[in-house]
């Protein structure tokens, strides 16, 4: 008899959590049962397993009970159930409840002795049989349905597998004759036109051919986050495989996979054996602004800063949960972090001391941002952004709307206006001048994950072009906002899936955008079009741009970092 074990249905569980956009539950759970050390191959487990799991369950019980009733009409009988008692309840108690239920409809089925009665006990009789016989047709039209989706996903997959290998040698091909591309028009396929007409035409998006993507293996697991080096030649990657990686990038194009033993990839380990592997996912990582030095969070709630060597300068020891996010002030010399302690510490990085820990929410810190080198702003599962200052015991000011966790905050570039975005599915701008938000954005239809502004406006090196917010979403969709008009700018609807990670070039003329649907889009602002798209092997968690704007990093749930070459 086929059994599962628990360790099984915890995996279940964690990706049950996580594709449903529940990352924090995710995490925590993935914490405390180990996912970490688990031997459960993350690429042999499909989507949505946990619920096809149940429904089969329900399936067999179904078919287990009408195999053991005398009944020949299943689907009238299990009309009287509910879905719950078909998990909760053993064959003979389902049995049970449908005899009762029938004897009890006899019951109150009227008698007539006459032959007036009689017809009116036949009218009423054949009501609940028709309206029966009308349900039953029902689902038999919806399980057709059913039946010919999955038919139709078979064939799906049946055509990638073949489309595969014939994509592999045309790229072979392509070194020796012109090089081509497939275009498609927001991800509906068109014809094989020359690459010259898709970069001129901001209206079809061009597929990223494979001689313009570097390929960086080497992780064990799923890679959370990556960060281009300010410096520009160096990218920086996080994965729950306990390891950093930096990786150093040429200038030329792209068309290599660089392998795990690559003498241009330092491994930073934040364990020293096997056996203090577990519980030291790299969950977030930032470069100082003179890209000297790397800091790195962990589950073990350890922040540890490397120099560009991949050597171990300190460990910053003091959070009692996992650090969710850790950011430097641009002068360098205080790093922040923020935990599931519900504490956030500003760090003296000279000493490798704590300077002050911010005990100011009553939940988890899923996010911090500095404001200025001396004060910053926290977020949290409770609701409630706080400004801090570092010498400050009280928070300078705090901000409550939200209705649900807030998870990510971030300072515009002039410093005056905080962005904000919650499972609630809004987003908020909010002013230190005022309590009450500026500007309160509902377009979105499901959680909100990220947000990010664009390099625009006062303050930045393009200061006479439009400050924008982007904000990506559960719901599949990126929002481009015009924050002071406070409206909605343009919707962007490329992806299938929830997107976890917005990017705005450095000129902010574009937008690269990474989704669980394991595709990455490259938008043009102006047009708010798809004008470059990449389809990868697995979900997407983070994307970056380099210093140039020549190049995009993205980081994968199947244990690669993708760098592609987007020259416009």
């Amino acid at each position: 008899m086929i059994s599962i074990t628990s360790a099984e249905l915890n995996y279940l569980v964690f990706r049950y959590l996580h594709e449903s956009g529940f990352s924090h539950s995710a995490f925590a759970l993935g914490y405390e049962g180990g996912m970490n050390k688990s031997t459960i191959d993350a690429n042999l487990v499909p989507p949505g397993a946990l619920v096809t799991f149940v429904q089969k369950g329900i399936q067999y019980l179904e078919l287990e009970a009408n195999l053991s009733n005398d009944d020949s009409d299943m689907d009238e009988d299990f009309q009287f159930l509910q879905p719950l008692d078909l998990i909760t309840k053993d064959v003979y108690e389902l049995q049970k409840i449908i005899k009762e239920k029938k004897e009890k409809l006899q019951k109150d089925k009227p008698r007539g002795k006459d032959k007036v009665n009689a017809d009116h006990v036949r009218d009423h009789e054949q009501e609940p049989i028709k309206e029966r016989e009308r349900e039953k047709q029902q689902r038999e039209k919806e399980r057709e349905r059913d039946r010919e989706r999955i038919e139709k996903n078979k064939e799906k997959e049946k055509r990638k597998e073949k489309e595969k290998p014939r994509k592999d040698l045309m790229d072979l091909k392509r070194s020796g004759e012109k090089e081509t591309t497939r275009c498609e028009e927001n991800g509906k396929a068109g014809d094989l036109e020359p690459m010259e007409i898709c970069t001129s035409s901001t209206s079809l998006p061009c597929e990223i051919p494979s001689c313009d993507v570097v390929v960086l293996e080497g992780h064990t697991s799923e890679v959370f986050v990556c960060a281009w080096s300010p410096e520009g030649s160096l990218l920086a990657s996080g994965s729950g495989d306990s390891t950093a990686r930096i990786w150093t990038i040429g200038d030329g194009p792209c068309n290599s996979t660089i392998p795990s033993a690559h003498p241009n990839v330092v491994v930073l380990k934040h364990f020293k054996s096997q056996a203090n592997e577990k519980s030291k996912d790299v969950t977030t990582l930032d470069w100082n602004g003179e890209g000297t030095l790397l800091a790195t969070g962990s589950y073990d709630g350890q922040a540890r800063i490397w120099n560009r060597a991949g050597e171990l300068v300190s460990t910053l020891n003091k959070h009692r949960g996992p650090i969710f996010s850790l950011k430097w002030n641009k002068k360098g010399d205080y790093l922040l972090s923020g935990s599931v302690d519900t504490t956030a510490i500003v760090w003296d990085v000279m000493s490798g001391e704590w300077k002050q820990q911010f005990e100011f929410h009553s939940g988890p810190t899923l996010d911090v941002d500095w404001r200025n080198n001396s004060s910053f702003a926290t977020c949290s599962t409770d609701n409630v952004i706080h400004v801090c200052k570092i010498g400050e015991n009280r928070p300078v000011k705090t901000f409550s709307g939200h209705q649900s966790e807030v998870n990510a905050i971030k300072w515009d570039p002039s410093g005056f206006l905080l962005a904000s975005c919650s499972d609630d599915n809004t987003a908020k701008i909010w002013s230190t001048k005022q309590d009450g938000c500026l500007h309160d954005f509902r377009e979105h239809g499901k959680e909100i994950y990220t947000i990010r502004w664009s390099p625009t406006g006062p303050g930045t090196s393009n200061p006479n072009k439009q400050l924008l917010l982007a904000s990506a979403s559960f719901d599949s969709t990126v929002k481009l906002w015009d924050v002071e008009l406070g409206r909605l700018l343009h919707s962007l609807n490329g992806h299938r899936d929830p997107v976890y990670s917005v990017a705005f070039s450095p000129n902010g003329e574009y937008l690269a955008s990474g989704s669980l649907d394991k595709c990455l889009n490259i938008w043009s602002v102006k047009e708010a079009k798809i004008v470059r798209t990449y389809n990868g092997d697995g979900g997407i968690f983070e994307v970056c741009w380099d210093k140039e704007g020549n190049k995009v990093a993205a980081c994968f749930a199947n244990n690669v970092v993708c760098v592609l070459d987007i020259r416009m």
